[in-house]
């Protein structure tokens, strides 16, 4: 669709709900974490473009931002998205602790932020189109000003006039800026604008009132063909804008209309808040956030049901659809199983005999060896899984090995681990204990505190003797 003039944020955040693949969120930051054999931050960047949305930001902190901008340059999904490709931007006071809305406060944002902006999470899988969403939030409000412009218009509806804007005014950022008490986006600032619409008050508590009205008075000082002083007609962002505030206000004579000591002073108006409710239905486009590894699995698993392009030729195909089910066909041995209708192979992935991979996700330049079956699993780059294993309802990370004659189920394994061979296990996180071992001078300082916890219990014995 054409560009529809927003800019798009999207926020890279920690990964606290992936402990076992985000140990350490510099190296491994969540928004990498694969989906059905694509980084994760690749789903709400396609969602941008194909919306029409080519202003992309993300947002990361300082020491994740190597990381990423690693796999923006050399994965083959990150480089392959159209141009221009997003931008990276890291704030130097951004930690993983920072609220949502806190970022937004950030002065690196505040600066960035020039027009109307959505917020993406970095989990993001959304199959509706973009267009759906921008086209009913257009028809409502293009500008958020203009929501609050209940003047009425001089003419019916006739014609239509477009201007753009030279400064951009922003009272959502401004908000935000102004309440610092507010933490987070889907909590703070969301239910608190909600609950200005109905609380009595509250509206000028927030600021919302000197926020638009000093928007308001910036743009009539600047509008160089202000419709309320020509007496034209005003097209409004809506095009049923100008109807709807002549049914509800009569038309009064016009000199009435334009005398400024008899109008009537303006009723303060909260900017609306839409809600789109996504069907449930079983034939609904996915939308779901990817935020437990429980999720990442099952979300994964789905989206390896879907036809292939090549499977689906002239036909209709879903935007998260592979180019092929097995990427690299050379390296399945013969006398193996592989069910492509619900399976990813990535490339480079070899497949010794006898063995079977049923609904699952296979990443790149793994090696799943003789006699092993998978079930319902997904494997990260680089997996090892010995000869004669089964693995069942198991995630894999990257670079992780499990040894010949193991039996997982329901098992998460952390990358670079090596699973001893014949190990039994289910329903566990097989994690490394590296790095949580003591130093010597950490040991040195614990044996002295002890010392002289113990030598003030001493002293204070031989007072009392």
């Amino acid at each position: 669709m054409p560009a529809p003039g927003l800019q798009a944020l999207i926020l890279c955040g920690p990964g606290s709900s992936f402990p076992t693949f985000t140990a350490n969120p510099d190296e491994n930051p969540k928004a990498l974490l694969p989906i059905a054999n694509r980084p994760m931050v690749w789903y709400p960047i396609e969602f941008c473009y194909r919306s029409g949305i080519t202003n992309i930001t993300l947002v990361c902190p300082p020491s994740a931002a190597e990381a990423i901008t690693t796999a923006l340059n050399t994965n083959p999904f990150l480089t392959g998205l159209p141009h221009p490709h997003p931008d990276l931007l890291a704030p130097k006071d951004l930690d993983y602790n920072t609220g949502t809305a806190e970022i937004l406060r950030l002065p690196e944002l505040q600066e960035v932020i020039t027009s109307d902006f959505i917020v993406l999470p970095c989990d993001l899988v959304c199959g509706l189109g973009g267009d759906r969403l921008l086209q009913a939030w257009m028809v409502k409000a293009a500008s958020l000003t203009n929501l609050l412009d209940d003047e009425e218009s001089s003419t019916p509806n006739g014609g239509m006039g477009v201007w753009y804007e030279t400064k951009t005014e922003n009272p959502i950022k401004d908000f935000i800026q102004r309440n610092e008490r507010l933490e987070t986006i889907g909590e703070d600032v969301i239910g608190w604008w909600a609950k200005a619409s109905w609380q009595t008050g509250l509206f000028d508590k927030l600021g919302f009132k000197s926020i638009l009205d000093s928007t308001s008075t910036s743009e009539s000082g600047q509008s160089s063909h202000d419709p309320a002083t020509s007496g034209e007609y005003d097209g409004s962002a809506s095009p049923t804008g100008s109807q709807e505030r002549s049914q509800k206000v009569p038309h009064e004579p016009f000199p009435k209309r334009y005398d400024g000591l008899t109008a009537r002073p303006k009723k303060s108006v909260v900017p609306p808040l839409l809600a789109y409710i996504h069907p449930s239905q079983q034939e609904a486009p996915l939308i779901r956030r990817v935020d437990t590894t429980q999720l990442l699995l099952a979300v994964s698993l789905q989206l390896a049901k879907l036809p292939s392009i090549e499977e689906a030729g002239p036909g209709p195909v879903s935007p998260f659809a592979h180019t092929k089910k097995v990427a690299y066909p050379d390296g399945v041995k013969p006398r193996t199983t592989i069910t492509r209708q619900d399976c990813l192979v990535a490339d480079n992935v070899v497949v010794e005999e006898k063995t079977s991979i049923k609904e699952s996700v296979v990443g790149a330049n793994c090696l799943i060896k003789e006699g092993a079956k998978l079930f319902q699993c997904l494997l990260m780059d680089g997996v090892v899984v010995g000869k004669g294993c089964k693995l069942t309802r198991c995630i894999l990370g990257k670079r992780s090995e499990v040894g010949e004659g193991s039996t997982l189920t329901n098992c998460e394994v952390q990358e670079n681990l090596l699973v001893e061979p014949r190990t039994d296990d289910k329903d566990n996180k097989l994690m490394s204990s590296s790095g949580l071992e003591a130093s010597e001078q950490e040991m040195q300082d614990v044996l002295q505190e002890m010392d002289d916890g113990n030598s003030i219990e001493d002293g204070e014995s031989a007072l009392a003797d």
